[in-house]
């Protein structure tokens, strides 16, 4: 191996990695916000809200993701009237578009995880909340999310990493990420093992400090089942 490439080349992948990191945490938050809505209205006995909830998660978690950046970025500049309203100006970037992507992409699955969160509340939990008189947002406030939020920490987890890994697919769509930047140097130098080694061990890297934080968020939130 040579390793002069990988120095030589290290602002390169920085820059990849910055823009993967950007992809990441971004969606992540998008996503995380629209899915609390979404698990609600997905656990709820009312079908005007459960039936399109559930509609959104069904369609996102069962169609690829690369089918879904390919529908965005390139799908939707076929629409004239897209191209002619103030919109056009967020849908002609492929920045934005991976990360509307993504976000919706996330989004379906974190909601499905906190609505399995939400559905198996403790019985006694929401009782004891009707006991006291709360109404049914205040249950969700003060009970039921916080315990399905608790609850769901390991399992969310598992899906910050998978959306880690999804951002791979940004190069579909001109983005120069990590692993759009080990694509480069594979072309100017025809180095794969040099290339693609050095950015899967930036993952790993990622990957490993991902699941340290969450080890950190698991012993704070849930040290009272350790007891």
């Amino acid at each position: 191996m040579d390793f002069s490439i990988i120095f030589d080349n290290l602002p390169l992948l920085f820059k990849g990695l910055g823009l993967t990191l950007q992809l990441l945490i971004i969606s992540l938050i998008a996503g995380f916000v629209i899915s609390i809505p979404l698990s609600i209205m997905a656990a709820s006995k009312t079908k005007w809200a459960r039936i399109p909830a559930k509609s959104f998660i069904y369609v996102f978690r069962g169609t690829p993701l690369l089918i879904q950046i390919f529908i965005i970025y390139y799908g939707l500049s076929q629409f004239e009237w897209l191209r002619e309203s103030l919109l056009w100006g967020f849908f002609k970037e492929a920045y934005w578009c991976a990360i509307l992507a993504f976000a919706l992409n996330t989004a379906a699955y974190t909601a499905e995880i906190f609505r399995g969160a939400i559905v198996q509340t403790p019985k006694g939990e929401i009782e004891a909340a009707v006991a006291y008189g709360m109404s049914r947002w205040d249950q969700y406030r003060h009970v039921i999310l916080p315990s399905a939020l608790r609850r769901s920490i390991p399992m969310y987890g598992n899906e910050v990493i998978f959306m880690l890994h999804a951002t791979v697919l940004a190069g579909v769509i001109t983005l120069v990420d990590l692993f759009g930047a080990a694509k480069i140097l594979n072309s100017r130098y025809y180095a794969p093992f040099e290339s693609f080694i050095s950015a899967g061990l930036f993952y790993l890297v990622i990957t490993f400090t991902i699941v340290f934080i969450f080890k950190l968020i698991e012993g704070h939130f849930l040290k009272h089942l350790k007891r």
